[in-house]
């Protein structure tokens, strides 16, 4: 049976938004276990994380959709960056990062997402 597009993206939206959660409790522990509390470093670590959640969710779409899978993983990444950026306005109520900082983070998270769908 041939999933539907809504199907794939809420699938991987769901496998990727599952790791980063793992993910961000492994980064938290790494860096109260080591003492690392630097802005460069939490920075970089979650870049990180984005890079490895949508490269994951890429890799689902792509699986599930069988055809075309760098653009599921491209859909898949982008959305990911899209719900994250969401759910950060609707807590902040503002956008307190640049243009240029959210341009790179929807590189980050699409680029990985498209890697990750080739790589299905």
């Amino acid at each position: 049976m041939e999933k539907s597009a809504i199907q794939i993206l809420l699938r991987s939206s769901l496998f990727s938004y599952a790791a980063t959660a793992v993910f961000l409790l492994l980064l938290a522990f790494g860096m109260y276990r080591f003492s690392v509390g630097v802005k460069k470093e939490i920075t970089l670590g979650v870049r990180g994380i984005y890079i490895l959640a949508c490269f994951l969710a890429g890799l689902v779409a792509g699986k599930k959709a069988k055809r075309r899978r760098f653009l599921w993983g491209f859909c898949a990444g982008a959305l990911y960056f899209l719900i994250f950026l969401a759910l950060s306005f609707a807590i902040r109520q503002s956008l307190k990062e640049t243009a240029s900082s959210l341009l790179l983070s929807f590189a980050l998270c699409a680029g990985s997402g498209t890697i990750g769908g080739m790589f299905s």
